[in-house]
Protein backbone atom coordinates (compact mmCIF):
# COMPACT_ATOMS: atom_id res chain seq x y z
CA UNK A 1 0.00 0.00 0.00
CA UNK A 2 0.89 3.72 -0.45
CA UNK A 3 -0.14 6.90 1.10
CA UNK A 4 -0.46 9.88 -0.96
CA UNK A 5 -0.46 12.87 1.33
CA UNK A 6 -1.79 16.26 0.47
CA UNK A 7 -1.40 19.04 2.66
CA UNK A 8 -4.06 21.62 1.74
CA UNK A 9 -4.87 25.18 2.23
CA UNK A 10 -8.08 27.04 1.32
CA UNK A 11 -8.37 30.07 -0.33
CA UNK A 12 -9.85 32.97 2.43
CA UNK A 13 -12.90 32.72 0.79
CA UNK A 14 -13.54 29.20 1.07
CA UNK A 15 -16.15 27.25 3.31
CA UNK A 16 -14.43 24.08 4.98
CA UNK A 17 -18.03 21.87 5.15
CA UNK A 18 -18.33 22.93 1.17
CA UNK A 19 -14.71 21.35 0.76
CA UNK A 20 -15.24 18.55 2.77
CA UNK A 21 -18.11 17.91 0.44
CA UNK A 22 -16.49 18.48 -2.71
CA UNK A 23 -13.80 16.22 -1.48
CA UNK A 24 -16.17 13.17 -0.69
CA UNK A 25 -17.65 13.95 -4.28
CA UNK A 26 -14.58 13.60 -5.51
CA UNK A 27 -12.97 11.12 -3.86
CA UNK A 28 -15.77 8.79 -4.00
CA UNK A 29 -15.65 9.27 -7.84
CA UNK A 30 -12.27 7.75 -7.94
CA UNK A 31 -12.74 5.18 -5.66
CA UNK A 32 -16.01 3.71 -7.64
CA UNK A 33 -13.34 3.89 -10.49
CA UNK A 34 -11.48 1.69 -8.69
CA UNK A 35 -8.73 4.20 -8.99
CA UNK A 36 -7.87 4.82 -5.26
CA UNK A 37 -8.63 2.03 -2.66
CA UNK A 38 -9.39 4.17 0.29
CA UNK A 39 -9.04 8.10 1.89
CA UNK A 40 -9.23 10.13 4.76
CA UNK A 41 -9.73 14.06 4.96
CA UNK A 42 -8.30 15.14 8.28
CA UNK A 43 -8.16 18.98 9.71
CA UNK A 44 -5.98 20.47 11.83
CA UNK A 45 -7.02 20.59 15.21
CA UNK A 46 -7.53 23.62 17.59
CA UNK A 47 -5.17 25.41 14.69
CA UNK A 48 -2.41 23.68 16.71
CA UNK A 49 0.36 23.29 14.21
CA UNK A 50 4.36 23.55 13.20
CA UNK A 51 6.21 24.26 10.27
CA UNK A 52 4.62 23.31 7.16
CA UNK A 53 1.96 21.60 8.52
CA UNK A 54 -1.82 22.80 7.04
CA UNK A 55 -5.44 23.20 7.80
CA UNK A 56 -6.25 19.83 5.85
CA UNK A 57 -4.66 16.82 5.50
CA UNK A 58 -6.02 14.56 2.27
CA UNK A 59 -4.10 10.54 2.60
CA UNK A 60 -5.39 8.99 -0.39
CA UNK A 61 -4.64 4.69 -0.51
CA UNK A 62 -3.24 3.01 -3.23
CA UNK A 63 -2.24 -0.34 -3.95
CA UNK A 64 0.99 0.18 -5.60
CA UNK A 65 2.57 2.51 -8.05
CA UNK A 66 1.08 0.71 -10.62
CA UNK A 67 -2.25 2.07 -9.39
CA UNK A 68 -0.75 5.61 -8.65
CA UNK A 69 -0.29 5.19 -12.73
CA UNK A 70 -3.28 4.00 -13.61
CA UNK A 71 -4.65 7.02 -12.00
CA UNK A 72 -3.04 9.65 -13.52
CA UNK A 73 -3.44 8.03 -16.62
CA UNK A 74 -7.40 7.70 -16.53
CA UNK A 75 -7.86 10.99 -15.09
CA UNK A 76 -5.90 12.78 -17.34
CA UNK A 77 -8.66 11.61 -20.21
CA UNK A 78 -11.36 12.75 -17.59
CA UNK A 79 -15.34 12.92 -18.69
CA UNK A 80 -17.11 16.08 -18.33
CA UNK A 81 -18.75 15.30 -15.21
CA UNK A 82 -15.60 13.84 -13.38
CA UNK A 83 -13.79 17.43 -14.58
CA UNK A 84 -16.65 19.36 -13.38
CA UNK A 85 -16.58 17.11 -9.52
CA UNK A 86 -12.40 17.98 -9.58
CA UNK A 87 -13.29 21.68 -10.28
CA UNK A 88 -15.48 22.15 -7.75
CA UNK A 89 -13.01 20.88 -5.32
CA UNK A 90 -9.88 22.21 -6.71
CA UNK A 91 -11.16 25.84 -7.04
CA UNK A 92 -10.89 26.15 -3.58
CA UNK A 93 -7.56 25.32 -2.74
CA UNK A 94 -5.25 28.08 -2.26
CA UNK A 95 -1.94 25.87 -1.93
CA UNK A 96 -1.10 21.87 -1.73
CA UNK A 97 1.99 19.77 -1.61
CA UNK A 98 1.61 16.49 -1.77
CA UNK A 99 4.31 13.41 -0.58
CA UNK A 100 4.00 9.63 -1.73
CA UNK A 101 4.57 7.43 1.72
CA UNK A 102 4.76 3.61 2.15
CA UNK A 103 4.66 1.53 5.03
CA UNK A 104 8.25 1.08 6.71
CA UNK A 105 9.93 -0.80 7.20
CA UNK A 106 8.88 -3.27 3.88
CA UNK A 107 9.58 -6.44 2.61
CA UNK A 108 11.06 -5.49 -0.31
CA UNK A 109 13.34 -2.64 1.61
CA UNK A 110 13.80 -1.09 -1.80
CA UNK A 111 16.27 1.10 -0.51
CA UNK A 112 18.91 -1.02 -1.21
CA UNK A 113 17.94 -1.27 -4.60
CA UNK A 114 18.93 0.90 -7.21
CA UNK A 115 19.95 1.03 -10.84
CA UNK A 116 23.50 2.18 -10.74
Amino acid sequence: MNLYHCLIELKSESRALAFAAAVDNWMTYLQTQGLVSGWRLLRRKFGLSSGAHTDFLLEIELPDMAALDQAFSVLAQADEQAARRYDQMHQMIAAVSVGLYRPYPDSAQRERIALI
